[in-house]
């Protein structure tokens, strides 16, 4: 069972940030931490945008000798995102005062989007939103956090199911917290030319994303263990009902932000056909199992009409699509055999064929960010 692969959402960019030549320190202890939080910052913005050129030995050495590209990157937000979160504290602390508000105003917090539409020019590169907002930087930090915790959860699917679907559900955690606990403070702040990643649906649209590719890790799982038909129907359409719990909250998030990714779109409603094309197939072998071959048959001529009607433009979801429906005809024609030469049962008209029920059996991991308690004294 293959899966579609989306990895749009990890190729942010972001422009340098001198914490220190912004804030000016009163001691030395808070000079140290703010030039650590651009070092570690550094890092992170180094990566991202590849402008560091380094053999791929030295990076694993400067790792710890991690091998994936996910995992270092995921290494690096784990160091910047405390000191980050400390930052933010502090800054709120004194948050009326007239001088912080310039001060946050000069970092020039600047990221790009890849969720939007009219991001990327040929020519001149990525189109970057600034916000001068500390919010608007660990939104997009942890946004990145979340899509490379996705990234390795897709890397790690073929040698670990279990550690992949515990990724995945991780990174609905990450996209949870951002949508109920950080974007909503920053909303008053932003301008209507805003990156999607910046607004509360579009992180509970991911929340949602990760969630239904948890599940569907689990359900190979399953289908390890030699369930069969019914459970796996059952499953599938969960995976198509949470898909389409992340298709009403991205048509409501045109209201905060209109310039969306039609590519964003076209994977959720992908994946939805292609879970419910599972999820007719499982429930068809579970009715030809229990003797009602006639229904089964119908069941799985209203599927292929309806998933033929679906076919995806991208050319690698095509092939996934088409390797689905080959199995789902093939099967089509083996039971329209059986019961031509053995069982002669009716197939009932298209509104008499049942309805696959859905279970949804993940839930997120919570996010819980860790802060690097450090006092941070400010000229001001």
């Amino acid at each position: 069972m293959m899966m579609l692969r989306y990895t749009e959402p990890a190729k942010l960019k972001t422009k340098k940030i001198i914490f220190e030549d912004v804030y000016p320190a009163r001691d030395s202890g808070t000079l140290v931490q703010l030039k650590e939080l651009s070092s570690k910052r550094r890092a992170m913005e180094e990566s991202i945008n590849e402008s560091r050129f380094i053999t791929e030995a030295i990076a694993r050495e400067i790792s710890g000798g991690l091998n994936s590209h996910s995992e270092q990157d995921i290494q690096k937000l784990e160091l910047y995102l405390p000191l980050l979160e400390n930052l933010v504290y502090h800054v709120d602390l004194v948050s009326d005062n007239p001088r912080m508000v310039r001060q946050t105003s000069d970092l020039k917090i600047r990221w790009s989007s890849a969720l939007s539409s009219s991001s990327f020019f040929p020519l001149t590169g990525p189109k970057f939103f600034q916000i001068d907002n500390l919010r608007f930087e660990l939104g997009m930090t942890l946004f990145l956090y979340g899509a490379m915790l996705r990234e390795l959860a897709s890397e790690v699917l073929s040698v670990d199911l279990v550690q992949s679907a515990t990724l995945f559900r991780k990174a609905a955690g990450v996209y949870h917290y951002l949508a109920h606990e950080v974007l909503p403070r920053l909303q008053s702040v932003l301008s209507p030319e805003r990156p999607p990643e910046a607004t509360s649906s579009v992180s509970s649209v991911m929340s949602l994303i990760c969630l239904a590719e948890a599940q569907a890790v689990t359900i190979r799982k399953a289908e390890e263990k030699g369930n069969t038909g019914g459970l796996l129907s059952k499953l599938h359409y969960g995976v198509a009902q949470l898909l389409d719990e992340a298709t009403v909250i991205l048509h409501s998030a045109t209201k905060e932000c209109k310039d969306f990714s039609a590519r964003l779109v076209e994977f959720i409603s992908s994946c939805k056909a292609l879970h419910e094309l599972r999820s007719y197939k499982s429930l068809a072998e579970g009715l030809k199992d229990a003797g009602q071959i006639g229904v089964a048959v119908g069941i799985l001529h209203h599927a292929l009409n309806y998933v033929q009607k679906k076919m995806p433009g991208e050319e690698s979801w095509r092939l996934v699509f088409k390797q689905e429906i080959d199995e789902v005809a093939a099967l089509l024609r083996k039971y329209e055999h059986e019961n031509e030469v053995v069982w002669y049962e009716k197939i009932p008209p298209h509104d008499e064929l049942p309805i696959p029920e859905g279970k949804k059996i993940v839930s997120h991991i919570a996010y819980h960010p860790q802060r690097w308690e450090r006092a941070l004294v400010f000229k001001i």
